[in-house]
């Protein structure tokens, strides 16, 4: 670029590069897919209840579309192909976490250019695989998300912040299966939040089972745990020209359903770490 009499404005653009040998988390959150219903606006201290307005539009299942869950958990998926750099991520209802290596050089480390490009690629493919996952649903809204780059400066910490999402997870949808429940049976939605303000798993655990029938422990692990993307290998099979076929190996991100609380994920797989 030819230098001018116009040059100096580049004084104007801060260094937003992200301090060196810290894990960087790009955490991203649907904008506008979910609100606080009824008396739940009120009540910080619950967890979040999902009253959409965006999966009303689409008439998201409540408590929890699998469809919607698989959309997100691809739309990762894409992320983690286009960016290496990604060693796992994390996602529970409309918001996903991407954990880059701590010696990450990717963009400089520039804060603007990781959240930008991560949150751009997400969307895009989220608006594009929209079709495969709600056939006989057009897209009525433009689905958008807005994102952070947050460093956690060690791998204990990083542990904390994923064990903190899946934690949130569990809390989230246990309250959710509760009230949708309740509501479903013919409670209004402030009589469902005033029957589980306050009240504890136990408490909760055992309305579904007495009530509803409902074993919370047997619902299936996405819904429980959220989903969490790694690489791994994946074995293809291709047809040669004469008709013989071949196997090759190769690394791709894949969706699990697992506890990364505990330890035995982390050792099993010692390289995210390392």
């Amino acid at each position: 670029m030819a230098c001018s009499k116009y040059e100096y404005v580049k004084q104007y653009e801060l260094d937003d590069r992200l301090l060196p040998g810290c894990w960087i988390v790009v955490r991203l959150d649907g904008k506008g897919f979910t609100k606080c219903a009824g008396a739940a606006a009120a009540e910080v201290s619950l967890p979040f209840v999902r009253a959409c307005r965006f999966c009303d539009m689409h008439k998201f299942e409540k408590p929890n579309d699998e469809r919607a869950l698989r959309l997100m958990d691809e739309a990762a998926m894409a992320v983690m192909q286009e960016y290496q750099d990604i060693r796992l991520a994390f996602g529970e209802s409309d918001e996903y976490s991407f954990v880059f290596a701590k010696d990450c050089q990717l963009y400089g480390r520039r804060a603007s250019k990781l959240v930008s490009l991560v949150t751009s690629c997400f969307t895009g493919t989220y608006v594009r695989r929209w079709v495969e996952h709600f056939p006989d649903t057009p897209l009525a809204a433009t689905p958008m998300f807005d994102a952070r780059a947050v460093l956690y400066p060690s791998d204990q910490t990083l542990r904390d912040y994923l064990s903190w999402r899946q934690a949130d997870t569990h809390v989230n949808n246990l309250y959710n299966t509760c009230f949708w429940a309740l509501v479903k049976s013919g409670k209004t939605t402030t009589e469902a939040h005033a029957q589980l303000r306050g009240t504890l798993s136990d408490y909760k655990n055992e309305l579904l089972f007495s009530e509803f029938g409902l074993n919370y422990s047997t619902l299936p692990e996405r819904f429980r745990k959220g989903s969490v993307v790694v690489r791994q290998r994946v074995t293809h099979v291709k047809t040669t020209a004469d008709g013989r076929t071949k196997e090759k190996e190769r690394l791709e991100p894949c969706v699990l359903h697992c506890d990364i609380i505990r330890d035995a994920f982390w050792k099993e797989r010692p390289h995210l770490l390392a």
